[in-house]
């Protein structure tokens, strides 16, 4: 079974594995693709068998909708981290924000943050952020498709982008923060579509547990 989960804010990935685990009573259980703890949205899930076309699905382009707040930066780059870095919030306009978002448009490389679940020799990088340890992390090649602005109200800056698999938004944001001449961390994130998965066709998990229990009654 191949399932469109709205993951809630504040729950991990794995969270939502074990809560559908549970659910189904089956348990080879896994997921298409992490979504941070602040984030929420897209987060598709598979069972049994179909566990095995998870990493084609990880594979396919995701498109997120992301609020920039400006002028502050924090060393997670999202809401949920320290604040390490402080600046001024420059007079922008939307032609200076698409023009800027202009630069981010195509293929680049990117690092991954630290505060990651990305694997550097084994071991998961947040482990080691979390020790105030920083190691080398290879550069990956990602592509950025379409980058919009939503809205702009100083300090936030919102925002869609439809991007390959491996990018991470909390550094694009970060990116185009010190474009703009200043600091910044996300504050919202939603994952709205992996690949052909939408988030109009998702399921919170209360709504997934009834519908199963309705089936298996």
């Amino acid at each position: 079974m191949i399932a469109n989960i709205y993951k809630p804010v504040s729950w991990t990935s794995f969270d939502v594995v074990k809560k559908l685990r549970n659910i189904v009573n089956e348990k080879k259980v896994g997921h298409a693709g992490t979504l941070d703890p602040f984030a929420e949205g897209v987060l598709i899930i598979g069972t049994g068998k179909d566990t095995k076309i998870l990493s084609h699905i990880a594979g396919t382009d995701k498109t997120y909708e992301a609020t920039l707040k400006i002028g502050i930066g924090t060393d997670t780059m999202d809401r949920e981290g320290k604040v390490i870095e402080t600046a001024p919030v420059p007079k922008l306009t939307v032609h200076k924000i698409n023009k800027t978002f202009a630069g981010f448009l195509g293929e680049q490389k990117q690092t991954p943050p630290m505060f990651s679940a990305k694997r550097v020799k084994g071991v998961r990088l947040y482990t080691l952020a979390r020790k105030n340890q920083t190691v080398h992390r290879d550069p990956v090649d990602i592509h950025i498709y379409k980058l919009q602005l939503i809205s702009y109200e100083s300090p936030f800056l919102s925002f869609s982008v439809k991007c390959s698999k491996g990018t991470y938004i909390r550094v694009l944001g970060h990116d185009i923060a010190k474009s703009l001449g200043t600091a910044g961390h996300l504050t919202k994130l939603i994952r709205t579509a992996v690949g052909e998965f939408d988030v109009k066709n998702s399921q919170t998990i209360d709504e997934f547990s009834e519908q199963w229990l309705s089936i298996e009654a």
